[in-house]
């Protein structure tokens, strides 16, 4: 439940897919739902950075809705118990999310200030981030829109730029924008630190509610409206706030840089000295990674040899590599990924070929996250597929039936309920059950560990789609 009651509303922006990091980033498992830098996913070390109850309420998500259990589980498991969860059904770039986020936040508290953060970025020190973001408060309550600028180490071409304008008179710390450069080639970036007056462009805004909704129906009126009338629709979906789809499909799809802050004469500037990086690409990986006296990063089921330059992960098969400088080398189960460093930032072309060929690792991974637990893909051939199936404690899968397929289960470990239409069989680790074609079952887990099973699928067609939900607590009928 959102309650600012005079502190700042946390914006968490979930929206975007990471294709830069293919192939461990897809769109079924977003990098913010990696654990990329450290034991905590990018989510998680997010929603850690805004939880100082005296500066912070309550935060609200604004996601893409195909994340919206993983998303959940996730805050859980971080100590995030009432969040503000807003599906969106597609995405549609950030200037409407904000738009949102203001709308809500202001009908709660007409002063509401909101603190717009993408939750792919990484912060190492955290006390420096809320101490900067404290600072740019009494800008943003007296109606400025507050832009945080980190002081460039290199001339970075992925990052845009803030020119600094002079200062704001009582708060010296904080300076007028200039003006933007949208991620310029290496020549122009080296100008650009040469001159000593501009900054990373953090992406991270500290905007007063009400005052950003009028600059938005000043500058993009077609925007605020669309938003207005997906809020009017919108509909209760268990924990989530499920964003009107038609309405929302007539809105705009632009950022709020774009809609605002590049029009608008109310942005300001905080220089900001926290360390942070977008995590926009493998070289970035690369380097805030732990490095050998070689200059690798090695991580995972990987080993290097006469090797120095690189990134190595291995989260499938073994990964080796000899004799070789400046490459990133990943592996997933289903994909191998070999790069100069140098070219990193361009591995998003090779997701658009492969989605051009249609081909299913361009989005998907072999592990599929569903409410209840997720499922791994084993092995598939003729008729036949095996999977993994995990199902968290107290969860259960929906009542259904197949139409193509008959399913044998085999319990590894943990306790489960199966309904196979009118009995109930209980099976403990090392039983098995045979679902037959047509059959009404369910999958349920009783326990308090997870349960795991080996499911063996037969029949003529064995896709997703071949699913009737009868019952289901995760409303998916």
């Amino acid at each position: 439940m959102l309650q600012p009651r005079g502190r700042i509303v946390p914006v968490l922006l979930s929206g975007g897919t990471g294709s830069r990091l293919w192939p461990l980033s897809r769109e079924n498992q977003p990098k913010q739902l990696l654990a990329l830098l450290g034991e905590k996913t990018l989510l998680q070390q997010t929603a850690s950075r805004v939880t100082e109850p005296s500066l912070f309420a309550d935060p609200m998500v604004i996601a893409n809705a195909e994340h919206r259990f993983a998303i959940g589980e996730q805050l859980r498991a971080a100590g995030i118990a009432r969040p503000t969860m807003v599906l969106e059904p597609f995405g549609r770039n950030t200037a409407p999310a904000v738009a949102i986020a203001a709308l809500l936040a202001s009908e709660v508290d007409p002063d509401a200030v909101i603190l717009v953060t993408p939750v792919d970025h990484w912060v190492r020190d955290h006390a420096a981030f809320r101490a900067a973001i404290a600072s740019g408060l009494p800008a943003a309550r007296r109606g400025q829109f507050v832009l945080f600028g980190l002081k460039p180490t290199g001339p970075a071409t992925g990052y845009g730029y803030i020119r600094m304008g002079g200062g704001i008179g009582d708060l010296p710390e904080i300076r007028k924008v200039a003006g933007f450069v949208e991620k310029p080639d290496h020549a122009t970036a080296e100008r650009l630190l040469a001159g000593n007056d501009h900054l990373w462009n953090s992406g991270i805004f500290l905007l007063p509610a009400r005052p950003f909704i009028e600059e938005l129906a000043y500058r993009e009126p077609a925007i605020l409206e669309a938003c207005r009338a997906t809020l009017a629709g919108a509909t209760r979906d268990l924990d989530f706030l499920r964003l009107e789809e038609k309405a929302f499909e007539s809105c705009p799809s632009i950022s709020v840089d774009y809609a605002v802050m590049e029009k608008t004469d109310k942005a300001v500037v905080v220089p900001a000295s926290f360390d942070w990086s977008d995590v926009g690409s493998w070289s970035a990986l690369w380097t805030m990674g732990e490095k050998d006296s070689s200059g690798n990063v090695v991580i995972g089921d990987a080993v290097a040899e006469d090797t120095s330059g690189c990134y190595v992960r291995g989260d499938g098969p073994l990964v080796a590599a000899l004799g070789v400088e400046d490459l990133v080398i990943t592996a997933s189960p289903d994909v191998v990924l070999v790069t100069k460093r140098e070219r990193a930032q361009d591995v998003g072309k090779l997701v658009e070929r492969l989605k051009a060929n249609g081909h299913r690792a361009a989005t998907q991974t072999h592990s599929v996250h569903r409410p209840w637990g997720y499922y791994t893909s084993i092995h598939a051939g003729d008729r036949f597929q095996v999977k993994r199936i995990t199902v968290n404690p107290g969860a259960k899968l929906s009542l259904q039936k197949h139409f193509h397929r008959a399913e044998h289960w085999v319990v590894v470990n943990g306790t489960a309920i199966v309904t196979r239409d009118d009995e109930e069989v209980l099976l403990r680790e090392n039983e098995s059950i045979f679902v037959p074609l047509g059959c009404m079952h369910r999958l349920e887990n009783p326990g308090k560990v997870p349960l795991n099973l080996i499911e063996v699928q037969s029949g003529t067609y064995l896709g997703e789609d071949d699913i009737v939900r009868v019952q289901d607590i995760y409303h998916r009928v």
